[in-house]
């Protein structure tokens, strides 16, 4: 295609991203999220508009909340496709700034176009503008900088043609991927140019698998053949990798067996022969039987996050060797790794060749049984409670767990139901997602609706307690205006439970977590079904446990989101009767009350264990 075509920038940016594709055919962005003020309305809210469904444009309630829903739906899709959100300058753009941490943290792909002063200054200081007094080229949008794989600023309407490529590359690059962010000049939105026709041919971009270097495949093999306790540490790249089967099939014909991370959960489904659960502060018991005897650690596609190693204490066999498979470098060389710089599949396809027939067998494969077990009754409904009894979290999982199939994702964030989750829900293969690399409290419920819309055939259940849902839940009214159902599992524990376990672990008295520990003048009495109700969703309360399920089976088949409503017991955590590990939580030094001074003499006692560097 040769000439060219005079644009605003606004509609160059909009014509491109519409023809940027997947190898399937499909639109990589697969829409944009919106909500227009000044600063975007006029010129990209113009191009929007015009375009219509060659990039078709949903409105949200929050900026924050509007790009969770694009993060999760990047994540459901493994990383394949993604979604723009665009916000007004100010505010608008700064609420985004959590969201482009949690995508930053999570190596996920989004693209945040944020409006932004103008670039001619000429009506400086306009609405909603910071100014920094030493600096005149700083506006807010600079605040996503740090949280950002690639910035720029769009303050001409030719650094499209160099900015948007850019960007696109990030998003698609396995290695760096993450979110980017193009704070658009409004001026510069509005300002026609004369575009190459070239620009805007429809580019496939291929999201490749990077190999690993045939010298680190030859260490690694080396390190297990003369191991005799190998564990297998599946994180969330062997997902993004595709590499679930190969991963099975691996651990399966070498005899290692695999505990997962937060990210890896559901790689392998909990039916796998080789699956023992989750490892580290949330982990099973016989993940972390494993993991604490086990003379070499192989992590595949993992950060290593504190939860995972507990605070890197779990790891105790003495001269234990750590191998780190990963494409991006900085992960595969942490904590003195043997690195493996490489796709996951790749890489564990050629380790696989390389080893032959080598076989290890030294883990208990009873104690997966026993585990689940153990599982199973702690999660089972009770029949003989007392008058006044609130479910513990453990339940509500069991009854969410007795209505899945095969079919079914549980979804979560923060607070108590994370680390209950990752202990207790027994995934089928692609049935868990968890956003706990940033544990962002309100990601849930815009969660549910971006995995819904990236996976509609499944059926998606969010948990989330009281206070997440306070935080933030206004996606919901997003949900039922287009019409994407999802469960919500609403446990109303009174305030922030999980923080509250943690505060008295740690010695503390029991303060501003819990509302009847806050200093205020009356106790909240939140109508949370009415809450949802207001918003159009489907809103009920649980009697108890069997009404829970009742009303789970129930929700299945509506057109709306169903919010389920059920108070819980604050005061007991998910692994009371089995697995868990120690977490670096520091504890003050000096300190007037007793339980504090005792939880500090454990906790430097614990910290004696911990195997920083190699």
């Amino acid at each position: 295609m040769t000439g060219t075509i005079r644009l605003t920038a606004a509609q160059a940016m909009v014509r491109y991203i519409s023809a940027q594709m997947t190898e399937d055919g499909e639109r990589f962005i697969d829409g944009i999220w919106a909500i227009f003020g000044h600063g975007n309305v006029a010129g990209l809210g113009e191009a929007l508009e015009q375009a219509g469904n060659a990039l078709p444009t949903w409105r949200g309630q929050n900026e924050q909340t509007m790009a969770h829903t694009a993060i999760a739906y990047a994540k459901a899709k493994k990383r394949t496709r993604a979604m723009a959100v665009t916000s007004s300058i100010g505010p608008g753009a700064t609420n985004m700034v959590t969201a482009a941490a949690l995508a930053h943290v999570n190596r996920l792909p989004v693209l945040l176009i944020p409006g932004d002063v103008f670039a001619n200054r000429a009506p400086d200081p306009v609405l909603q503008q910071v100014e920094d007094f030493d600096d005149g080229t700083v506006s807010a949008n600079d605040c996503f900088r740090p949280v950002s794989r690639y910035f720029d600023r769009i303050s001409r309407p030719e650094h499209l043609l160099t900015a948007l490529p850019r960007a696109f590359r990030v998003m698609t690059d396995p290695v760096n991927c993450g979110p980017v962010t193009l704070a658009f000049c409004q001026d510069t939105q509005a300002e026609a140019f004369d575009y190459p026709a070239s620009f805007f041919e429809p580019k496939v971009w291929r999201i490749r698998r990077p190999e690993p270097d045939s010298r680190d495949i030859a260490d690694v093999v080396a390190l297990i053949k003369s191991a005799k306790n190998p564990v297998l540490v599946c994180g969330g790249g062997v997902i993004y990798s595709q590499a679930e089967e190969t991963l099975g099939d691996f651990a399966t014909r070498h005899g290692i067996p695999v505990i997962e991370t937060q990210a890896g959960k559901s790689a392998l489904a909990q039916s796998h022969p080789m699956n023992f659960g989750t490892a580290g502060v949330d982990g099973s018991a016989c993940a972390n039987e494993i993991a604490e005897s086990a003379d070499l650690v192989i992590g595949i596609g993992t950060r290593f996050q504190d939860f995972t190693t507990g605070s890197w204490a779990l790891f105790k066999e003495p001269g234990r060797k750590l191998v780190s498979i990963n494409v991006q470098g900085y992960d595969a060389l942490k904590h003195g790794a043997v690195g493996v710089i490489g796709d996951a599949k790749v890489s564990l396809e050629k380790i696989s060749a390389a080893l032959g027939s080598e076989t290890k067998s030294a883990f208990n494969p009873q104690s997966r049984l026993d585990w689940l077990a153990k599982v199973d009754a702690h999660c089972s409904a009770r029949t003989d409670v007392p008058e006044g009894y609130l479910p513990l979290d453990a339940e509500v999982i069991g009854a969410v767990q007795r209505t899945s199939s095969e079919k079914t994702i549980a979804m979560c964030a923060a607070g108590t139901m994370p680390g209950a989750l990752k202990l207790l829900w027994q995934a089928p293969q692609g049935g868990y997602h968890m956003e706990y690399g940033y544990s962002c409290m309100g990601y849930e419920i815009a969660g549910a609706m971006g995995i819904k819309l990236a996976q509609p055939e499944r059926d998606v259940v969010c948990f989330v307690g009281d206070g997440s849902y306070m935080m933030a839940n206004s996606e919901l009214a997003t949900a039922v205006m287009r019409r994407v159902p999802f469960t919500v599992v609403l446990t109303d524990n009174r305030g922030y439970g999980c923080i509250n376990r943690l505060q008295m672990g740690t010695g503390g008295n029991q303060f501003n977590n819990l509302y009847k520990d806050c200093n205020v003048e009356a106790q909240p009495a939140i109508d949370f079904v009415a809450h949802a109700a207001a918003m159009g969703a489907h809103a009920v309360k649980a009697k108890d446990i069997a009404d829970l399920e009742a009303q789970i089976l129930a929700s299945k088949d509506r057109a709306i989101p169903t919010v389920i409503v059920i108070d819980t017991d604050p005061m007991h955590g998910p692994g009371e009767n089995g697995g868990g590990h120690w977490w670096d939580v520091a504890v003050p030094e000096v300190s007037e009350r007793t339980e504090v001074n005792k939880a500090r003499e454990g906790y430097v006692d614990a910290l004696k264990h911990q195997n920083l560097v190699d």
